[in-house]
């Protein structure tokens, strides 16, 4: 059984490091192809093994690149993209490998599954393309690679670049004082509060901050990010069309759900238009109740954008007597991950013990993961925020269980990265709720790929999963962090030791579908944005007529002119989601569906239930389509039912 430590050498050297690594795999390729092996142990078994090598060697650095961004991390990632890109179209361009691929057979399930992944994958990758098509298709990928990472890079770079500097003190009450904490800073001798876009800086001051034109100063700030990454987008929506175009496709939608789990681009605008619909009731009397409360309390009469965070956690405050920052004591960050790893370890019978082992910065924590006694499995925990550290939240698959070519066993290894507030000299990371929520959602992600007991790499984890479907283990687990028996677990005052109170573990709870139907709409407008976009090419303002158009219908309150939300949207501009931001909700009649069958009367888990869902969703991996693998934990499809239910719609 092996488990890689972390570690990168030399960075300036890493792409000729790169480079020598994907020469000789192209010479081990070339081998397999023109020698007369022919079964799944001669061709496909010992590929798995050089794409675990890749992975093992290149996954740190851009690990390292997100969450300790430097000139040194983004030289040597920008120098070993297109390596990578122009490798991959080497391989899947392969005319004599592909042909060798399609006569192979096998009886065994995951190697069936993995024959058959990488004949659509060849295809899609342009096997079947006249070589001056397949050159063209090659530049593309290139080129898209590129302009991603440049994408992700501009909104970096702006996210550090802007500062509020506030240094009135009337202008920072109500902020929590673990949120002040980390904004106070000296200036030319005086202590001033500094808030940035960096989420936890910019969502403190927008949740709390009482001064109204700050809020405007921050969220036009947030939402005029990264200007010419418009002119990226152009460049990207252009390529993925020719793409799409290439590989005979009407657009690159179609392109797209092709390796999805749903069956058309048709099916998936009906489903996200039946949920605004069902949705759009409930939202409208939620914002009417907003503006009435912030006109009647607050004598706000024309309620903006910048205003709804703020408004929001006074009406939830009022109305549950609940807000975010009545949490925070009781979330001190390792607790809730010692707590979390608690209910894993019960709920799986699995046991998580730190590790000594190196990594990127000193308060990254790492534990070694038992199954009945045995090593199986690592994962590393990144959760504070950094200037020099990607914003958001994720989790990023790095080392996978599989059996290689010499029947050696390895085991997986996961980072899963967050963004919560820094802890200090004085105070602790503390958390809000959301923050717990989010955490859970990420370690869902986590242990889809570190309970796999697939024997196939390519299949094994997340790997190979499809991207609509890849959201419900992380969505699944993240909603019993609702749930009051689970938050017991964990929930006491970082000072005092005293438990979370009854009353407070039944607000959480109590105010969990606030504005929820609001928060539908707003996930529907990202998601029709996405797939209408790539159906056909959008250049210029049409960009921002199309998204305008959708909010006619998703967006109850109007945007300012000046909003270019579409060019922070990194999800589909630089991370993978691209004509597939509707998985989140696709994933989550899944999710909400399993939920439901796995909560017992106690709110609690149903350990019969999670034994199965073990068994049958997370150790497969994706050695067969979710909704098969779903039908034989449960014996039927997920209800759609189910997702309105978790958010108190009536359907």
């Amino acid at each position: 059984m092996q488990l890689e430590d972390f570690k990168i050498d030399n960075i300036k050297e890493f792409p000729q490091k790169l480079k020598e690594l994907l020469d000789r795999q192209l010479k081990d390729i070339k081998s397999i192809t023109d020698s007369d092996k022919n079964s799944y142990k001669e061709v496909l078994k010992p590929m798995q093994d050089l794409d675990n090598e890749l992975e093992l060697f290149f996954t740190p650095l851009s690990h390292l690149n997100s969450v300790k961004n430097s000139k040194e991390t983004q030289k040597a990632y920008e120098e070993s993209l297109p390596q990578l890109s122009k490798f991959d179209s080497q391989i899947t361009q392969n005319e004599k490998l592909f042909e060798k691929i399609k006569n192979i057979t096998s009886n065994e399930l995951e190697e069936k599954k993995v024959i058959e992944n990488n004949i659509k994958e060849f295809i899609l990758s342009g096997a079947e393309l006249p070589t001056k098509e397949k050159k063209e298709l090659e530049k593309i990928n290139i080129k898209l690679s590129e302009l991603s990472n440049k994408f992700s890079q501009n909104l970096l770079d702006a996210n550090n670049a802007y500062e509020l500097i506030i240094k009135d003190e009337k202008d920072v009450v109500g902020i929590p004082d673990s949120d002040l904490e980390l904004a106070k800073t000296t200036i030319d001798g005086k202590s001033v509060y500094k808030f940035t876009l960096q989420i936890p800086s910019y969502l403190a001051y927008m949740t709390y901050g009482i001064n109204r034109a700050y809020r405007e100063e921050l969220y036009r700030a947030y939402s005029t990010r990264a200007p010419q990454n418009a002119q990226i987008i152009d460049e990207i929506l252009s390529l993925r069309d020719k793409k799409a175009k290439l590989l005979g496709f009407e657009n690159y939608t179609d392109l797209s759900i092709e390796t999805k789990d749903a069956p058309s681009a048709t099916e998936v605008i009906e489903f996200l238009n039946r949920l605004a619909k069902l949705a759009k009731p409930q939202a409208i009397k939620e914002l009417d109740e907003l503006k009435a409360f912030a006109f009647d309390e607050y004598n706000i009469q024309n309620l903006q954008p910048f205003d709804v965070a703020y408004y929001s956690e006074k009406l939830k405050k009022a109305k549950f007597d609940f807000d975010e920052n009545m949490t925070k004591p009781y979330f001190e960050q390792s607790k809730v991950l010692n707590g979390m790893l608690d209910i894993v370890s019960t709920l799986f019978k699995v046991e998580f013990k730190p590790a000594s082992t190196p990594t990127w910065d000193s308060r990254a924590k790492v534990f070694d993961i038992y199954k009945d006694s045995k090593l199986s499995g690592r994962v590393y925990f990144d959760l504070e925020a950094r200037k020099d550290k990607r914003g958001g939240a994720w989790m990023h698959n790095w080392q996978t269980h599989f059996i290689d070519t010499k029947n050696q066993q390895h085991l997986p290894a996961v980072f899963i990265v967050c963004n919560f507030p820094a802890s200090t000299k004085t105070t602790p990371s503390l958390l809000r709720h959301n923050d717990v929520v989010t955490l859970f959602h990420e370690m869902g992600h986590g242990i889809h790929h570190l309970f796999s007991k697939c024997h196939e790499h390519s299949v094994s984890g997340v790997n190979g999963t499809a991207w609509d479907v890849v959201e419900f283990p992380s969505q699944f687990l993240e909603n019993f962090a609702y749930e009051k028996e689970i938050l017991k677990k964990f929930a006491y005052h970082y000072e005092s030791g005293e438990p979370m109170s009854d009353e407070l573990l039944d607000k959480i709870k109590d105010s969990k579908n606030f504005q929820s139907a609001l928060g539908i709409l707003r996930q529907v407008e990202f998601s029709l944005f996405d797939i209408l976009l790539h159906q056909k090419l959008y250049q210029g303002d049409e960009v921002q007529e199309l998204l305008d158009d959708i909010r006619k219908e998703t967006s109850l309150l109007k945007v300012p002119s000046y909003n270019r939300f579409q060019n922070g949207f990194g999800h589909i501009f630089s991370g993978g989601y691209a004509a597939g931001y509707y998985s989140y909700k696709w994933a989550e009649v899944l999710s909400a569906d399993a939920f439901f069958e796995c909560l017992d009367s106690n709110g609690s888990f149903n350990q019969e239930k999670a034994d199965g869902y073990y068994n049958f969703i997370l150790s497969r991996g994706s050695s067969e389509d979710m909704n098969i693998l779903y039908k034989k934990w449960l014996g039927r499809d997920a209800k759609v039912e189910s997702l309105l239910r978790l958010y108190g719609i009536e359907s």
